[in-house]
């Protein structure tokens, strides 16, 4: 497992239940993957260290987590080397790390997206074409959330796309991959404004919850059907083929369903919600993708599951290191799940290590038990300033009744 945050831990855990892992080692990894296997001080990002430490193993999967190696070209380096590799090569990462790439993509596929603008007039979205940790888009309703948008955007040194601002129902579809079919796994929502109401800068997601009123699984199946598997055709005539995940975000308008973005990798923190929900096998999914044989299925249960990340307290602005962490083992007795994120040990302690520290899932037979489960879970975790939203999953409850 390559990667070190919260969804690296969910992965960790789910592949770990399977009957086919023996052993599991992780790079980095973190406090909390270390519970579950073992850790290995080499970065996501180091292709050459990662290839040095798998040929001292016999590894039968690499599962690659964030998406900056990916882009990177991390997944190409292993699988010249002949090691099986969950995750695109750097040519079909482009999906993600250029939102531009993505546009062209989408366009020769016939998919429907957002109408990209060629003035940035208020309403509208600006976008960092590169890879921006989630924190890249900038919804602009007004001339002054223009203007500081392309401020904060420029400031990056990517080139922008700006595009229209859609109105509707946000929902991520994540599909499992072998390079010509996808098959979906459960829906999610996340909450990507740092703030309760959706307020304040965007984030790499605060919190999520699955699943999404309105999408069982014919609704996915069709969305799949109008988004990836053309995404994934186009990818493969151009000769970059997508073995991994491929992540769609998508807007649900009144005229249809629109693509906001493409990711290359599982979402952050979807993937804390979607795992627990899952039944059958993770790692004979991701074995069978990575060798281009996808055969099994991937069923989410009857039960819901919400997700709240517990982040720093001048989160997303500036990351939070070696405040004392206390309460994960009462959450965790609670029943609760508790990825770690941006966590670390310093003599014997858990502190923080990051902008999102932990993330706390919890998991009911509906919506509303797995929601209370996951806040009564959070409110034993403690640390210096620590804050989360309140509203994660509300609205959705509500609907439910």
């Amino acid at each position: 497992m390559v990667g070190s945050g919260g969804r690296e831990h969910a992965l960790a855990w789910k592949l770990g239940q399977s009957e086919h892992c023996s052993e599991l080692h992780a790079a980095p990894g973190n406090p909390g993957i270390a519970k579950l296997g073992q850790c290995h001080p080499v970065r996501a990002e180091d292709g050459e260290g990662l290839l040095a430490f798998c040929a001292e193993h016999e590894f039968d999967l690499v599962v690659i987590g964030p998406e900056a190696p990916l882009v990177a070209g991390v997944a190409d380096q292993l699988r010249h080397a002949g090691i099986a590799v969950f995750g695109p090569s750097a040519a079909a990462a482009r999906i993600e790390g250029s939102k531009s790439f993505a546009k062209d993509v989408m366009v020769s596929a016939g998919v429907p997206t957002a109408g990209r603008l060629s003035v940035a007039r208020p309403p509208c979205v600006v976008k960092v074409d590169g890879l921006a940790a989630g924190k890249g888009v900038f919804v602009c309703r007004t001339q002054e959330e223009l203007d500081a948008g392309l401020q904060a955007a420029g400031g990056r040194g990517d080139s922008l796309v700006i595009e229209e601002l859609l109105e509707g129902e946000e929902v991520s579809i994540f599909a499992i991959c072998d390079g010509r079919d996808a098959l979906p796994l459960a829906p999610a929502q996340d909450f990507k404004r740092v703030g309760d109401g959706d307020t304040g800068p965007n984030t790499g997601g605060m919190g999520a919850f699955s699943p999404v009123p309105g999408f069982g699984p014919a609704e996915v199946d069709e969305l799949v059907e109008t988004v990836h598997r053309p995404v994934l055709t186009e990818l493969a005539r151009r000769g970059s083929p997508f073995v991994g995940l491929l992540y769609a975000g998508l807007m649900v308008t009144d005229d249809g369903p629109r693509v906001l973005e493409f990711n290359c990798r599982f979402g952050d923190p979807e993937t804390q919600a979607i795992m627990p929900r899952l039944e059958g096998d993770l790692l004979e999914l991701l074995q069978q993708a990575a060798t281009g044989r996808l055969s099994g299925d991937a069923n989410a249960g009857s039960t819901a599951a919400v997700t709240i990340v517990l982040a720093a307290p001048d989160y997303p602005a500036r990351n939070d290191v070696g405040t004392p962490i206390g309460g994960v083992d009462e959450a965790e007795a609670s029943g609760a799940l508790v990825f770690h994120a941006g966590t670390a040990m310093r003599d014997d302690r858990l502190v923080t290590n990051g902008g999102r520290i932990l993330n706390v899932t919890g998991v009911g037979t509906e919506l509303a038990a797995a929601r209370s489960a996951a806040y009564e879970a959070a409110g034993r975790v403690s640390f210096a300033g620590m804050r989360y939203r309140t509203d994660i999953a509300a609205e959705a409850e509500a609907r439910v009744g």
